[in-house]
């Protein structure tokens, strides 16, 4: 779903805003699906005894006419040891507002959904981890005029 809005937080009168409904599933865990940590070549479970938490993030990229990379942070969520590290997500609503700075998500046919994670430890470095799974949507060609949202 996108709607042409009134954008009051850029210098555009009207910008494109995408409203996104997901579905995650992913073994943190277990590193099924790809998704698993490397540290020193040899692999690792994620919550080892220097793991405070995860911060896990879904983001959309894509490019524009304007801009050759977009990212866009849609939702998040912050698993602590001890959570269930198997993620059965339904119908998931974007957490944050995916707003483009123009209309750039209007027929846009390449957004690219990732899931990445920052492994927050009880002490050290804090690495980026992205899963190896992602998606491309379209985007529709046409604006959304209904409130349902």
């Amino acid at each position: 779903l996108r709607k042409n809005v009134e954008d009051f937080t850029g210098p555009r009168e009207r910008s494109d805003l995408g409203f996104v409904t997901f579905d995650i599933t992913a073994d943190i865990l277990n590193g099924k699906n790809g998704l698993q940590t490397f540290w020193n070549k040899n692999a690792l479970i994620i919550f080892d005894w220097n793991v405070k938490q995860l911060f896990l993030y879904l983001s959309a990229e894509y490019s524009t006419k304007n801009n050759a990379l977009n990212q866009v942070v849609l939702w998040d969520k912050i698993m602590l040891r001890g959570d269930n590290p198997r993620l059965s997500l339904k119908d998931m609503k974007s957490k944050y507002f995916f707003f483009d700075d123009g209309n750039g998500l209007k027929g846009n046919r390449n957004i690219t959904l990732t899931l990445s994670w920052n492994v927050v430890p009880n002490a050290g470095v804090l690495p980026l981890v992205t899963g190896s799974g992602h998606v491309s949507v379209p985007f529709p060609d046409t604006y959304e005029t209904t409130k349902s949202y």
